[in-house]
């Protein structure tokens, strides 16, 4: 083999190794923000949440939420005591390198039947979140279409 293949080669092999390496950071990455949701909120533990799945710091653009992981713990402790029997499901994840996108039905309580539509994108490094957005709707009682909103 001449050196031009050989290099070509080793170059296709090069990149083809990047991309597995890749696409298990992404798969590794979308574990994460479930078990992150898993452990905030259905298991009510915030602390151990940003301990296990937090990075250095956490940039929260949610403009209810401080920044930091000091002000994620306390809204989230704030929150699971205002609704205590609140449900989270995630109903699908899209995930392109460092982002994860989470789909979201979120209700309340046992009596809130339509919850909440929620869109939650997280920025991760190193396989540890660190930003967070979300962009939350609640679902109306009647449509304009037959769709779900899920």
């Amino acid at each position: 083999m001449n050196s031009v293949v050989k290099n070509l080669a080793t170059l296709l092999f090069l990149f083809a190794s990047m991309n597995v390496i890749a696409a298990s950071q992404t798969e590794a990455n979308k574990q994460t923000v479930i078990d992150y949701f898993r452990t905030a909120l259905d298991e009510k533990n915030p602390d151990k949440a940003a301990e296990l799945y937090g990075g250095e710091y956490y940039v929260q653009h949610n403009p209810l939420v401080r920044d930091g992981w000091d002000g994620f713990r306390s809204y989230i402790r704030n929150y699971v005591k205002l609704y205590p029997d609140m449900k989270v499901r995630i109903v699908r994840l899209i995930a392109e390198g460092d982002f994860v996108v989470a789909h979201v039905h979120t209700t309340l309580s046992k009596q809130d039947t339509r919850g909440v539509a929620a869109i939650d994108i997280f920025r991760l490094e190193q396989g540890k979140i660190v930003e967070h957005w979300d962009v939350i709707q609640p679902i109306p009682e009647e449509s304009e279409n037959p769709n779900s909103m899920f």
